[in-house]
């Protein structure tokens, strides 16, 4: 089956911002011009209540589906209003003439039932202009309080089909909340999904918590807390929220961790006799391996997708600047030229990008470059942005924003690789250090 959209999505030649690509599969056709391109415009009507007790989810599953998809920038809604056919049965047939002519490019109809505590959707995608069915009709069960997760499947099925690229809905996102004046900041561990939506607490604010990381699999999460007076880093375990130390030795600050593609590893950067270097060690068995030995500050590893390779910053060149090295230590080769500093580095789930954020003329940058330094690409510009972390497809990536001065507040917002539908994520309190989980499985 023919996808809708063979290049919505934007590659090398887009990411270096040249020239037009253009893909054509049908009636359909996207121009993208410099990054620039015509959202896809589509019909999200209600889904079908198949009992009773299923119409307030059905509508609501709908509009998550349809903000999922809009969010992007790459889609459209035609709004309700417009809407000429009423969609009754979840097996009735479409009228192509009716959705054609409000331009709805694609449809997507849905049922939903519930039984008890049970609840199932299904759902349709159509290409209108070919009056075809895609290939992406599914069902998904799980409980009533599971239906904002149903949706976002929902969504990822659908934005794989059109775009032909793996979805990003069904994530989390796990930061750190910040309340109090700016210069008394309280600051907590929170996790929600990938909008915004369901945020829970995972620490209290007794203590300063920093750099929130999650493990390959979504279920801990590494980070640095000074509940002892220094910074050591602690690994919680999501879904009991129960956490454990991994030490370092008493009064050895270690911060900055990151887990291994296997889960199984942690790269860190510790502090001891006034030098700061990387560190691996083993979660199982505590033991440690040194990394980097230099007179410099090491620090902000991140593995490639493979685990074969760390990037990180540091000054050993007298500048903060990005490196890479062997995943067990090595010569290192430095990869950032450009004017200004680097650091933060992370790598793209994908393998093909390394993201950052850079300091340059009081202004700072969320950028990207290929593994190798070339083809760097600045993304945003502000006061202050920072910490980036890329979404599960490798394709959008959120970050800290703070605002200027006494009143000053940090929030959280995201951007395509491409420079395009730069957004703020709502939070309930200001936030900062995001880190976006894998897929849920």
């Amino acid at each position: 089956m023919r996808k809708i959209l063979a290049a919505l999505l934007i590659g090398a030649s887009a990411l270096a911002g040249a020239g037009t690509a253009a893909a054509q599969t049908g009636p359909l056709r996207i121009e993208i011009d410099q990054g620039v391109i015509e959202p896809l415009p589509f019909a999200v009507p209600d889904f079908v209540p198949e009992t009773p007790a299923a119409a307030e989810h059905a509508a609501q599953i709908a509009r998550v589906v349809a903000a999922d998809l809009s969010g992007t920038g790459l889609f459209r809604e035609v709004p309700a209003s417009a809407h000429i056919s009423k969609v009754t049965g979840f097996d009735n047939q479409v009228k192509f003439a009716d959705w054609k002519a409000v331009n709805a490019q694609a449809l997507i109809t849905g049922a939903v039932s519930v039984t008890g505590n049970r609840l199932t959707v299904r759902f349709r995608g159509y290409d209108v202009f070919a009056e075809k069915e895609l290939e992406s009709a599914l069902q998904f069960t799980g409980t009533t309080g599971g239906w904002r997760r149903m949706a976002h499947k929902v969504a990822d099925a659908i934005y794989s089909e059109i775009t032909g690229e793996s979805g990003y809905f069904d994530s989390r996102v796990v930061y750190v909340s910040e309340s109090g004046p700016k210069n008394e900041r309280r600051k907590r561990l929170a996790i929600m999904d990938y909008d915004g939506a369901n945020v829970q607490y995972l620490t209290n604010s007794a203590a300063l918590v920093l750099a929130p990381r999650f493990s390959p699999t979504g279920d801990r999460v590494l980070y640095t807390s000074y509940e002892s007076g220094f910074p050591q880093i602690h690994v919680l375990d999501v879904g009991q929220v129960q956490r454990k130390i991994l030490s370092s030795g008493d009064g050895i600050m270690s911060f900055a961790p990151r887990f291994a593609p296997d889960g199984r590893t942690v790269v860190y950067s510790q502090t001891q006799g006034g030098n700061t270097d990387l560190f691996a060690m083993d979660i199982g068995t505590g033991a440690k391996t040194r990394l980097t030995s230099a007179p410099s500050i090491e620090t902000a590893p991140s593995f490639s997708p493979d685990g074969s390779q760390v990037v990180f910053e540091s000054d050993r060149s007298g500048s903060q600047q990005l490196y890479v090295m062997p995943a067990g230590g090595g010569e290192a080769r430095r990869i950032s030229f450009g004017q200004g500093r680097y650091g933060t580095p992370v790598w793209s789930p994908r393998g093909d990008m390394i993201a950052f954020t850079k300091q340059n003329k009081g202004r700072f940058h969320i950028g990207v470059m290929r593994t190798d330094g070339s083809e760097e690409r600045l993304l945003t510009a502000s006061f202050l942005d920072e910490g980036p972390t890329w979404a599960p497809n490798g394709r959008v990536i959120m970050f800290t924003r703070e605002s200027q001065g006494s009143t000053g507040r940090a929030m959280l917002y995201s951007v395509d690789i491409t420079g395009r539908n730069l957004k703020p994520v709502r939070t309930p309190d200001g936030a900062s250090d995001p880190a976006w989980s894998p897929l849920q499985r």
